[in-house]
Parts: C-alpha cells; structure tokens; sequence
C-alpha cells in the first residue's frame, strides 16, 4: 500500500478488504453516574463487560453545556495497575501529576497515561462555560507491567492521523487502519483506537485479527452494522459489542441518513485476572491489599524504594 501524506491527514489508495464482517452480540446502554466533583457522565463499558471486552476496563462519555455538569472536574485522585486514555472533543483540560508532570488536553487531542505502579493526578477544566466532551477509556495493563514506570502523553489533535476515505474521515488515534499507523502503538494489547466520521449513507470496513474483542459506540447519528447476513441498527448513545468467532475478519458499519459519528475500539485480550478496587486494577486481592498500602504510606509517583 502507498500513501499521501499531508500534514496528518493521509489518504490510502488500497482499501483494507474485509470478507466475512461481525455481527452484533449485544447492544449496551450507559448508565448515568457522576464521578471526581460531580461530573455528570455516561458509563458505557461497565465492571461486568470488563472479562467479555477484556483489555479494556471501562469506557465514560461525558458532554454537557452547562458548566454546572463538569465545573468541578477531577481533583486529585490514585491510579494503579492499568492505563487511561482520554479523547476531548470539544473544551480544555489541564492534568497535573504527583511526578511533577503537566499537560492541557484541548478540542481533539489526547492524553495517554500509563498509571504503572502508582500515580495521583487531577484533570480540571480550563473553562468556564461552553461545551466540554469527551471520553475516557481505561486499558488494562499486563500483570509484567502493572508495576511499571508512571508516565503519560499529550498527543495534539494536529499529531493524530487522519485517513480519508469515500464520505468517512477517520482519525487514528491507536493502531492501523488502511495501512495508517496512529498516533499510538502497544505491543502486548494491540489497540485499535478509531473516531470515525461518516457521511449520510456513507460504508466503513476495518479488518480485525481474529480473536481480539472489539466494540462500536455511536456518539451522534445512527449507523447499521452490516454481517453480511443482517444489518444492525445502533443508535447514538449505544454501545455494540461484535461477536467474536475465528472466522470473521472484521467490521463493517454504514451511517444513517444523518451520518455517524462513533468510536470502533478493539484489542488483544490479555487472560489475566483481573482484580478492581475502584481506581486500582490489580491481578489479585493481596495486589490490591498492597495496593492500598501503598497509597496510604504515600508512595504513588515516587521511584521504588522511597
């Protein structure tokens, strides 16, 4: 495959071709919660999803107007054992760490934090009023890594790359599609991180390794994802988990008369256990006894030993 690159939107001149596409296995509704000071959010991918879409742990959209509904943002809080990823669409957001490390997420980046063996961190917004949106997916950590070096990165909606396709623009935030690397690579969970943008009536297809568990959320419009056999529907705000048999090779979706916006997420499983105590995810309790400890006696974001 050759590409043309321009600043970071690259168009492919060979389709990936996907032969036998997924169906759906189910279709999930959020559930309404708050988190950090009162944030109102939409917790898509819950505790009891997290062995079925294992390495991903959780998914939350967030997106309001009214400043009321996110001004109190995230003040400090722990992670341990996994990573988080979050996609602002819309608003900013400044992230300060107990490593001395500082960043602000802004309208179409990225922040990919690797909480490794402890970090406390705050995410507050950097307005006042106007619409802030976005998402945060947690990605599982291997048990060799879960007490790992802390670290975490910024990545610009400008870094991201972008694929453009027949009535689709994808932005690759993780993974490859059509043969364009993103912004990011993992070697153990293999994610593949998409926000597709789709026209009426327009069709995307993305192959997927057999084996890796995969999902589509729908965040404005509607789409139908298409088996081969039956078509789909999924509405905005829904989830669709895609079966996962050997011998489908990957995806195929078709916005509806309004497009589509949605994310198409998969990844490697890692068939570990898998041990949560809110914001540590561990292997198991004793991890997570410790877990606690340490968090307690203050060692999160401080080199081993000290």
């Amino acid at each position: 495959m050759t590409t043309t690159l321009t600043d970071n939107v690259t168009t492919p001149t060979l389709d990936a071709a996907v032969r036998n596409p997924r169906s759906v296995e189910r279709l999930v509704t959020g559930q309404a919660t708050s988190d950090g000071d009162g944030v109102k959010l939409t917790r898509v991918l819950t505790q009891p999803l997290q062995r079925r879409l294992d390495p991903f742990l959780m998914l939350d959209a967030f997106g309001s107007d009214d400043a009321g509904d996110y001004i109190g943002g995230f003040p400090d809080h722990p992670h341990r054992g996994f990573e988080t990823v979050t996609y602002m669409i819309a608003g900013r957001m400044r992230h300060r760490d107990s490593a001395g490390n500082e960043g602000l997420l802004e309208n179409g980046g990225v922040q990919w934090m690797t909480a490794g063996r402890g970090v406390i961190h705050s995410e507050l917004p950097e307005q006042e009023q106007g619409r802030m949106e976005g998402f945060q997916l947690w990605l599982n950590l291997p048990a060799a890594d879960k007490m790992g070096t802390p670290g975490y990165r910024d990545i610009p909606t400008g870094e991201i790359p972008e694929l453009r396709l027949p009535g689709a623009t994808v932005r690759v935030i993780a993974g490859t599609s059509h043969g364009v690397a993103g912004a990011v690579q993992k070697a153990h969970t293999e994610p593949l991180y998409l926000d597709l943008h789709l026209a009426p009536g327009a069709s995307f297809e993305q192959v997927l390794p057999a084996g890796h568990n995969a999902f589509v959320y729908v965040y404005r419009g509607d789409l139908e994802v298409d088996s081969g056999v039956a078509r789909t529907p999924v509405a905005r705000e829904r989830m669709a988990v895609l079966a996962n048999a050997a011998d489908r090779d990957g995806v195929r979706v078709q916005a509806g008369a309004d497009g589509a916006r949605a994310l198409l997420v998969a990844g490697r499983p890692l068939n570990e256990p898998i041990a949560q105590y809110g914001p540590f995810v561990m292997n198991n309790n004793a991890e997570i006894f410790q877990a606690v400890e340490d968090f307690r006696a203050g060692k999160f974001g401080k080199p081993p030993g000290r």
